[in-house]
């Protein structure tokens, strides 16, 4: 179980407001990207399904499979934050191996050392990809 500054995560409240920024930003990122891309993209889906005949079918179900999978990546992503977040681990040898940048010698921690989520980037863009290339080859098939 993560717990921040002791506290189970339904029980936890920022202390102050940098804190809660802090918390806002990150929930910015997941709450607001992730899913805002996903819910476009299911909207885009319905839309192709609902107005265009039958011909666009498969770009609509296409776009349908892209939205899940942008949903799934997001919670997947959310959830990895979640635990970032969370108190310093004993055995993370993270703490260990990051150098402050400049200007940020002093400053509070605010859970594990930041690291780019490059392996989530790299996994949407496959993902996207791969459907514009499905994509072309529906549409030249038409």
């Amino acid at each position: 179980m993560h717990t921040y500054r002791g506290h189970r995560a339904d029980s936890f409240r920022p202390i102050d407001v940098l804190e809660l920024n802090e918390l806002r930003a990150r929930n910015r990122t997941f709450n607001g990207a992730y899913r805002r891309t996903a819910l476009a993209t299911l909207g885009y889906a319905l839309t192709a399904l609902r107005l265009f005949d039958s011909r666009f079918l498969r770009i609509g179900i296409l776009y349908l499979v892209l939205s899940i999978l942008l949903f799934a990546l997001g919670y997947i992503r959310a959830r990895h934050s979640r635990h970032d977040f969370s108190d310093r681990s004993k055995t993370s040898a993270l703490y260990d191996q990051a150098l402050p940048t400049v200007g940020q010698e002093d400053r509070r921690e605010y859970g594990r050392p930041f690291i780019t989520a490059g392996r989530d980037v790299v996994a949407v863009g496959a993902l996207v990809m791969v459907v514009e290339i499905l994509l072309l080859a529906f549409v030249l098939q038409m």
